[in-house]
């Protein structure tokens, strides 16, 4: 038993530097404690560990949804994008589409077809309507029927322009703002267009059964009377003969146009308002015609004035200085009288 406990023995003495720390400790107590202070707290299995990856993976998720939502709104903003720039491509055709139509409203070469109605008319049919112009209607029971075409009533307004412009140059008209021809069409152009339009709002106020073309048709041919008064009074120039056809000729063709407008207008007050206001302006454009632009004009002028009187000028003269001051005025008036009747 010695003997074998001895290389025991042996052994444990000669294992002693490597396990004295060991011994030392089983020799010191009498019980295993553990020092806490000595381990190792690097350890992957603590609890600070598991909670680091856990955030890792946290953050993992939330960087894979973020990337995820980036590519959903590029897709959104691309479909977005495309659905823009088509709408802007429509509505640039849209623009355009508009735009072509309203050049060719307004060119009237691209859209002759829309005013060929209103000149396509026979010359025997004009004919007709200028000799129906001048004869008054006499059943007003019923509404009379009014030429919707304006070629007729378009050459009696040139017509017109053209004799007076005649009856400008006979008399000696002088124009300081604007030309001979630029007043004759602006006058006739102007009676025309703008006595139609108010007319037409009167005849809407009065219920009248009228369009803005027939009323235009109306009156250019009720300007037929116009052209023959003033084509023979600007060529015989008589005062009487003036007024005669002024009364005959005006008047029948006034007569006419009340006539059609009676016939379309309900109840006596709304016939007399629209008629009389017709009548009395189609008549004093005659007179203003006539009377603006004739050399009855300077007929009055040399009836207020004298025949023989020349306009009166400043002539130089000289004055004695050695004459009294009692006798100067008479001095003067007696130059001048010489100077007036030696001019």
């Amino acid at each position: 038993m010695a003997t074998i406990a001895a290389p025991a023995g042996g052994a444990r003495s000669g294992a002693g530097p490597e396990w004295g720390g060991f011994e030392e400790n089983i020799q010191g107590g009498g019980s295993a404690v553990i020092d806490m202070e000595n381990m190792d707290d690097t350890s992957g299995s603590s609890f600070e560990d598991m909670g680091e990856l856990h955030q890792r993976l946290r953050e993992e998720e939330v960087d894979a949804d973020a990337a995820a939502a980036e590519e959903e709104d590029g897709e959104f903003l691309g479909m977005k994008g495309f659905k823009g720039q088509l709408s802007r491509q429509v509505a640039d055709q849209m623009w355009q589409a508009g735009k072509r139509q309203a050049s060719r409203a307004f060119s009237l070469y691209a859209n002759i077809d829309i005013l060929r109605p209103y000149f396509d008319v026979e010359p025997a049919q004009v004919r007709s309507r200028l000799l129906e112009s001048m004869i008054p209607i006499k059943m007003v029971n019923f509404p009379q029927k009014i030429a919707g075409e304006l070629y007729g009533p378009l050459m009696l307004v040139f017509t017109l322009v053209a004799i007076l412009l005649h009856g400008m140059k006979t008399s000696d008209t002088i124009i300081r703002e604007g030309t001979l021809m630029g007043t004759a069409i602006g006058t006739c152009f102007g009676y025309w267009l703008g006595v139609s339009s108010f007319i037409y709002f009167l005849a809407y106020l009065c219920n009248a059964q009228i369009t803005m073309l027939q009323m235009l048709a109306l009156l250019g041919y009720g300007l037929f009377g116009h052209c023959i008064v003033l084509f023979i009074t600007y060529n015989i120039h008589l005062h009487a003969l003036f007024y005669l056809f002024w009364l005959l000729v005006g008047g029948l063709s006034t007569l006419r146009m009340v006539a059609v407008l009676v016939s379309r207008t309900v109840g006596p007050t709304q016939r007399l308002l629209l008629c009389g206001t017709l009548a009395a302006l189609h008549m004093l454009f005659l007179l203003y015609l006539h009377f603006a632009y004739h050399k009855v004009v300077e007929g009055i002028l040399d009836t207020l004035e004298g025949p023989n009187i020349p306009p009166m000028q400043r002539v130089p003269r000289d004055i004695p200085a050695a004459l009294p001051a009692a006798r100067l005025p008479a001095t003067v008036l007696n130059a001048t009288a010489k100077a007036v009747m030696a001019g």
